[in-house]
């Protein structure tokens, strides 16, 4: 029964995302927020003494179709000025998980960006921008609400840790055509591949299971991390100065934004593999729980169905989930609805989102 839910789900990177990191698979700057879920623990009734759990995850994804609420932007590719990202991100976690109920965990990612844009660079030529190094370090504790002698067939894990700011979120490259004379310029990138967001969060999970049989259960997930700091002081304009609109309606200076990660689905146990299938839903919220929500952000939501699959000897395994986008949205920032105030004048930006992402990472207990 253990093993069909075991390594069922990945957080990303993200992103996204993101980080995420997990980036929500594009411009919408979701951070990573770690390789695996905290489910790889699965309570073991049995476990007395405490073991190490590592987990390494690599996600990728290539974003490049612009939206403006959830209307594609189509005409950004067939006249190609359409913004293309690539990111990957390497999460590497390690756990140690002290008993069947407690345990504490380590995420270090490592993240590989870059950016390929025109209207960074003048709008002459198609140039790239590019970010690499340690992203936001996450220290997180989790326990098992129920007691797993007793709860044989589901349980609920909830979890609280500590983001910090590790990640450079003022990572600079040159930006050309963009001085006298087509001159380049040295600026902070784009805010999708900075390193970090600049702030100290507070990160939330619940997780939990029910098994039906030994072959067939659900899962789901909650995340949610909390940026208590408004803006993180970093200019939004590539190097150059601020427009006159972006310091009226408060985007000049990147934002700190808050993160939302929800997952729910099904698995099924066959031998050694587990096939899963589910809904995967990744935001970047317009208004922060904790703080202001002023400054330069994306705010927006991915849904995506998420299929994958677990392949597992004794302590050890390897997975795939590819969650394949089927709405993309990209919501009206606090700077936007400004902007519609002061001029009278619907403003709304646009973002650029990917049609899928590939995680693809191996787990084993030391």
């Amino acid at each position: 029964m253990r093993i069909v839910l075991k390594f069922t789900a990945i957080i990303a990177v993200f992103l996204f995302l993101t980080k995420t990191e997990v980036k929500a698979q594009g411009c919408v700057a979701i951070r990573s927020t770690g390789g695996l879920c905290n489910m790889d623990e699965h309570p073991d009734s049995t476990t007395s003494g405490g073991v190490w759990l590592f987990n390494s995850n690599s996600r990728y994804y290539r974003s490049y179709k612009h939206f403006v609420g959830s209307e594609e932007q189509k005409q950004r590719i067939a006249l190609g000025t359409n913004v293309i990202n690539h990111s990957y991100a390497q999460d590497l976690t390690l756990t140690r998980i002290f008993n069947n109920r407690w345990s504490f965990s380590l995420d270090i990612p490592v993240l590989d960006n870059s950016r390929s844009s025109l209207y960074e660079h003048g709008g002459k030529e198609r140039r790239l921008t590019h970010s690499f190094g340690v992203g936001d370090i996450t220290l997180k504790a989790y326990a098992w609400l129920l007691n797993p002698a007793k709860a044989k067939k589901g349980n609920i894990q909830v979890g609280l840790g500590l983001k910090l700011p590790t990640g450079s979120y003022t990572y600079q490259d040159y930006f050309y055509n963009t001085g006298t004379g087509g001159a380049k310029t040295l600026g902070p990138v784009d805010q999708s591949i900075q390193l970090g967001d600049g702030g100290t969060g507070i990160t939330t999970d619940i997780n939990t299971y029910y098994n039906f049989s030994h072959k067939f259960g659900l899962y789901g997930s909650f995340y949610y991390l909390i940026s208590p700091r408004e803006l993180n002081g970093v200019s939004s304009a590539r190097g150059g100065t601020a427009s006159a609109k972006a310091v009226a309606n408060g985007s000049d200076i990147m934002s700190v934004p808050d993160q939302l990660m929800v997952r729910a689905g099904a698995n099924y146990g066959a031998g050694k593999f587990n096939f899963s299938a589910g809904i995967r839903y990744e935001c970047l919220p317009v208004k922060d729980l904790v703080g202001g929500s002023n400054g330069f952000r994306r705010p927006g939501y991915i849904t995506s169905i998420e299929p994958g699959v677990t392949y597992r000897i004794s302590k050890f395994s390897i997975y795939t989930f590819v969650p394949v986008a089927i709405v993309r949205n990209r919501t009206q920032s606090v700077p936007d609805k400004i902007s519609t105030q002061l001029t009278g004048v619907n403003s709304h930006g646009d973002a650029a989102f990917a049609d899928y992402a590939v995680n693809l990472g191996v787990s084993f207990k030391l």
